[in-house]
């Protein structure tokens, strides 16, 4: 079947991520034809950057205004057609669709949620107008919904430790051999001087790995720059790739990560972890965020449990750190149940049975 997947970045990163991770499922795992249309490229083309040229390949990368560069003779139609998180097509690639021969099928795919009430609206038609039948999809943990991107599964940390990837290599040998590693990827408005400077305080050897752009948050409002004592480290990354990224996500003992792919990714690594859910003003992400700790602390005790829920709030780490040994036992677990329950496929796989 041909795909065409519509990408609006609205975060930088994680939307992108999203339907790059989603593109590269169908067509390398299941022999799909995909094009992504997205109105950021020089983006997208950086998370897809790292990803090996036989995969790339497959993939038609098209800028926005391309689905519909040329009226008279239109982009030829897909069998589906994806709407990542409700963006709305282009009228005129809209156009083209009303006067195929074979109409395709709509798909909105909705962003991922861990709520009981999206079982109830998973693949539930969306009647239009123009009569094109619209279905929404609701990535999901419930065997019930659309599932997970899980491709590629990765490898647990210590079997690619020695495999650094080439623009990380200068950085990596800075680490020291007995410090605790923790990667940092939030948005703007995390505590995060404070969060490190509590942190120091642990007196313990720790490395943190500050991704691309994340030493500038640090000394922002004419604040005085960041001084930290010696046991704690500071390292910044350069922007890398998706694979790039879920490999030093392996390599750390904890991680805080944002959005939707880092945050699945995170708990693919099997690791302890800040979820730096993205903020909106009616508060509705304080109920995302606690639906999927009941989900993700279901089978935990009473201890841990209330540890997960502080650091997951921004807590500051001396009030749940030592709790870090039984999260990370828990993080391996959580890994293995996820794998299996998404053995059919996950996301894409789940989606090509219902459009087929």
């Amino acid at each position: 079947m041909r795909w065409d997947i519509f990408c609006q970045i609205v975060d930088n990163y994680g939307d992108a991520g999203v339907c790059w991770r989603l593109a590269r499922s169908l067509s390398s795992l299941h022999g799909q034809e995909v094009r992504i249309f997205c109105d950021d490229l020089p983006t997208l083309n950086l998370l897809a950057s790292g990803t090996p040229s036989a995969i790339k390949e497959k993939i038609d990368l098209q800028p926005w205004e391309a689905s519909y560069h040329n009226a008279r003779h239109p982009v030829q139609t897909p069998d589906v057609v994806i709407e990542a998180f409700g963006c709305e097509l282009p009228e005129r690639y809209l156009a083209g669709l009303f006067i195929a021969p074979i109409k395709p099928l709509i798909i909105n795919l909705e962003y991922l949620s861990a709520e009981p009430w999206i079982i109830d609206f998973h693949a539930k038609p969306s009647p239009q107008s123009h009569g094109i039948p619209k279905y929404f999809f609701f990535p999901g943990f419930q065997e019930s919904v659309g599932g997970l991107l899980i491709d590629p599964i990765p490898a647990e940390g210590q079997i690619v430790a020695n495999h650094v990837p080439e623009l990380l290599r200068t950085i990596w040998t800075k680490l020291r051999s007995n410090a605790k590693r923790i990667s940092i990827f939030c948005y703007p408005g995390a505590p995060l001087r404070k969060w490190l400077e509590n942190l120091a305080t642990l007196e313990m050897e720790i490395d943190v790995i500050l991704t691309h752009g994340h030493s500038e948050l640090l000394n922002v409002y004419g604040e005085q720059p960041v001084e930290l004592p010696s046991n704690l480290q500071l390292l910044s990354i350069p922007f890398v790739s998706q694979d790039e990224y879920d490999w030093v996500l392996s390599q750390c003992d904890f991680n805080i990560v944002r959005g939707e792919d880092s945050f699945v990714r995170a708990q693919l690594a099997g690791k302890p972890f800040i979820w730096h859910i993205y903020r909106q003003e009616d508060r509705a992400h304080e109920v995302k965020l606690a639906a999927f700790l009941d989900l993700y602390l279901e089978n935990t005790n009473s201890e841990l449990r209330l540890a997960v829920i502080a650091a997951m709030t921004w807590a500051m780490p001396s009030e749940w750190f030592k709790s870090l040994n039984a999260w990370s036992t828990h993080a391996l677990a959580w890994r293995t149940q996820l794998l299996k329950n998404q053995g059919d496929g996950g996301l894409a796989a789940r989606l090509i049975r219902f459009t087929s």
